[in-house]
């Protein structure tokens, strides 16, 4: 398993940048290689990536979730094995940190020497830069779920 830990200050409030990764359909607009993601249930979503050619499907269960705090996940089903949370820190009224955790275990040679080389850092840094671009563009969420998951 690899740790990765990124984190970036968006220009937006709190509950407007926690709305927007509530969002779980719309990271196909700022997350490189994410074709598509299907939200099942409140707490089920099903991933279809493609990075490097390689095409990957599974499912992602939240774990808890709570407002303008957190929101943890598990991978359940699939191609790919992670767990992570994204933290949100009030700055001040006009600005939020937003802080991406997550453990993630390679599969097979090439996922290894990517790994080994930062590539999975680098796209994460690269996609918390473009929800920044995307959610401070915007200036307000696309929809919102402010429900709890403990």
């Amino acid at each position: 398993m690899s740790q990765i830990e990124e984190s970036i200050e968006v220009a937006v409030p709190v509950t407007t940048a926690y709305n927007q990764w509530t969002q779980f359909e719309d990271f196909p607009r700022f997350m490189k290689g994410v074709e598509r993601i299907e939200q099942r249930t409140p707490t089920l979503t099903h991933w279809v990536t493609k990075i490097d050619g390689v095409t990957r499907e599974f499912d992602a269960e939240i774990t808890e979730q709570i407002p303008d705090e957190r929101v943890a996940w598990t991978t359940v089903s699939g191609e790919v094995r992670q767990a992570g949370v994204v933290t949100f820190h009030r700055l001040d009224t006009t600005r939020t940190k937003v802080m991406l955790q997550f453990d993630h275990a390679p599969e097979g040679i090439v996922d290894t020497v990517g790994d080994k080389l930062g590539f999975v850092r680098r796209q994460a840094k690269g996609d918390l830069e473009r929800f920044k671009t995307f959610i401070e563009s915007r200036g307000i969420e696309s929809g919102q779920w402010r429900g709890t998951v403990v």
